[in-house]
């Protein structure tokens, strides 16, 4: 599922940028600031804004991905 395994990444790049751009002291302020994060980008319904079809994006990444011969 590769849409799926894109959108973790976009979400994680995100969260890197919105919540984890300083020191973190410890890790239970760390589960803290993430939770917190996570649950006001759930309030906002946050969604990815595809700048692309997904046929777009298959010939943009076919270098990326395989094509894989199934006769």
């Amino acid at each position: 599922m590769v849409v799926g395994s894109i959108s973790v990444e976009i979400e994680i790049s995100v969260l890197s940028r919105q919540c984890l751009d300083r020191r973190i002291p410890d890790i239970e302020t760390l589960r803290q600031e993430i939770k917190a994060w996570e649950k006001e980008r759930n309030h906002q319904k946050a969604k990815i804004d595809w700048r692309f079809s997904a046929s777009d994006a298959r010939v943009k990444f076919q270098r990326f991905y395989p094509t894989l011969d199934l006769s």
